[in-house]
This record gives structure tokens, C-alpha cells and sequence, in this order.
């Protein structure tokens, strides 16, 4: 991934976010087009749905203690702003996400609740960040993207202070998450082109595989890696079933070119499929996911 920035000028441990550039590859056109704007649109039920696993990043950041935390694929900024909170007065944490809407969102977000969090528009797999500055660094969802793993948790442990703990939270298989895929599957003899999804291709499912995981974590550098199954429940307002499988996935970007009859005999097939998940006036699902820990290796003494 190519992107235009200044080196020389730094804002809390990272380039200066004025200075964006864009990144020219699928994932920087898709998260900076209807994909990131859905997400911004989206935001508050997205982050009520994904509020287990935003507390398991928050309780990895001791409490009162200030320091610096970066949050990786920081999205619209809920869980940024929940590890501000939580670092207390001295802290502060930089969200970095390569979608231009949300990093907007977010930083109109940290303003409103007066957070003390920073946000830059970036690829965190390239970007330039200051060395040896972060305290901790977590993501949701956010680290399964990367072209080049390797590369990308490399240039995030050269960012981590010696010591500094590495928590993301990854989904395990797809076979075990069957409300991620329930849309497609419904949609697919009604949207034949959909994408095939392919194992560890960036995407949803990337990191599902935890010996690949730890591969990748080993190669680019980290220690005492921790690699743990979480089971969370999420709930999701029934009556915000159709807008979100409407908005996200492969048959949310499929559905945006689709006329309005094929729209909408495949918004009634998806929306049955999903029956079984449906209890009353909420939707209910397991989220089947990994819990990564590591650190960052302390530096060694020359001579």
C-alpha cells in the first residue's frame, strides 16, 4: 500500500494526520467509499452489538495510569475512546483506521464526549509511526486486513515501548460463526456473483486459523504470545436486522447495484434465513473469536 506522508511532523506518536494521502489499494477504496460511510452510519448499533468485545480490549489498559495506547482499525472511534477513558487524565490513545469517513466520525466523536484521543488516517501497516512510543496497542476487528501481516504487526511492535502488550480480538472459523455468513449463503442463488471467500485473503475471517496466528505474531516479532477462544454474546435490535445485512458484507456492497425488484425478493430470502437468530424484538448470536495477547520484546543492551 502506497501513501503520501511527512516524517518529520508527528502528532502523538504519529504522522500528522493532515497529511493523510491515500492509500491506492481495494481495501483504501472500499473502506473509503459506501463501505465506510455504512459503518458511519452505523455506528451506535454497531458499537452496542460489539460491546463484550470492546470491554475485552478495555480491561487490558490498567486503570488511572495515563500512558499511550494505540488503537488499530479504530473504526468510528467507541472503542478509542473507551481506552481514553479508562488511561484516566495522563493517558491518552491515537486511533489509526484507513477509512477517511470514520476517522472523521471518530474525531467528531472524541470532541462531543471531550476524549482524550487522537485520530489519524493511515495504513497502520506502513505508516510511519514514531518509535517506541505506545504503551499498549489493541484492536477489534481491526488487524485482519493487512496485505502483508508480517510487515504490518512488525511496524506496530516498533511503535510498542519495550514491554508494551499487543490485544486484538480476531474471529475464529466461519464454520463457527454462522449468523457472519447467514446473508450470503441466503442471497447467493439470488446474487450468483457474490465473492468467494478465500482463507487467509485479508478479510473478515484472515486470522481465524490460531496457528497461523502465532506464525505471523513470531515472525514479526512479538513474545509470550497468548491466543485464547471467546464466545460473546451480541444483541441486535430486530428491527435493525434488515438495514444491517442490507448495508454490510458482500450482500450489502452487491445490493447497492442491484435493481429494485432483485433488491427486494433478496432482502425477504436473507431476511427469513435469519429466523432462527431472532427472539422476539432482538437478535441474538454468538460471536465465535480469538483473544490475542503479547509483548513487545524489551530492548537489549549493546555491548
Amino acid at each position: 500500500m502506497t501513501s503520501m506522508r511527512r516524517a518529520d511532523d508527528t502528532v502523538d506518536g504519529t504522522a500528522d494526520p493532515t497529511a493523510d494521502g491515500t492509500a491506492d489499494d481495494e481495501q483504501a477504496a472500499r473502506w473509503n467509499g459506501p463501505a465506510g460511510n455504512a459503518w458511519v452510519d452505523a455506528q451506535d448499533v454497531v458499537d452496542a452489538l460489539f460491546a463484550p468485545l470492546e470491554d475485552l480490549l478495555v480491561e487490558a489498559v490498567p486503570a488511572g495510569r495515563g500512558g499511550r495506547v494505540l488503537d488499530v482499525g479504530c473504526g468510528t472511534g467507541g472503542t478509542t475512546v473507551a481506552v481514553a477513558r479508562r488511561l484516566g487524565a495522563e493517558g491518552h490513545c491515537v486511533g489509526v483506521d484507513i477509512s477517511g469517513p470514520m476517522v472523521e466520525a471518530a474525531r467528531a466523536r472524541a470532541l462531543r464526549e471531550g476524549a482524550a484521543a487522537s485520530f489519524v488516517r493511515a495504513d497502520a501497516q506502513d505508516h510511519v509511526f514514531e518509535p517506541a512510543v505506545f504503551d499498549a496497542v489493541v484492536s477489534r476487528f481491526g488487524v485482519m486486513f493487512f496485505e502483508d501481516p508480517v510487515r504490518a504487526f512488525a511496524n506496530l511492535r516498533r511503535a510498542a515501548k519495550g514491554d508494551a502488550a499487543l490485544r486484538f480480538i480476531a474471529w475464529r472459523d466461519i464454520a463457527e460463526n454462522p449468523f457472519m455468513t447467514t446473508a450470503e449463503r441466503a442471497a447467493a442463488p439470488l446474487l450468483p456473483h457474490l465473492p468467494e471467500r478465500r482463507p487467509d485473503a485479508p478479510g473478515q475471517f484472515a486470522l481465524a486459523d490460531a496457528g497461523r496466528v502465532r506464525r505471523l505474531l513470531e515472525e514479526s516479532g512479538w513474545t509470550g504470545i497468548d491466543i485464547r477462544p471467546v464466545d460473546a454474546t451480541c444483541v441486535l435490535p430486530e428491527a435493525e436486522l434488515v438495514p444491517y445485512f442490507s448495508r454490510f458484507g458482500p450482500v450489502g456492497i452487491a445490493l447497492r447495484e442491484t435493481d429494485e425488484p432483485t433488491r427486494a425478493r433478496v432482502v425477504e430470502t436473507v431476511r427469513a434465513a435469519f429466523d432462527p437468530f431472532v427472539h422476539g424484538t432482538e437478535v441474538r448470536f454468538t460471536a465465535a473469536c480469538w483473544r490475542i495477547d503479547a509483548r513487545a520484546p524489551l530492548p537489549t543492551s549493546a555491548g
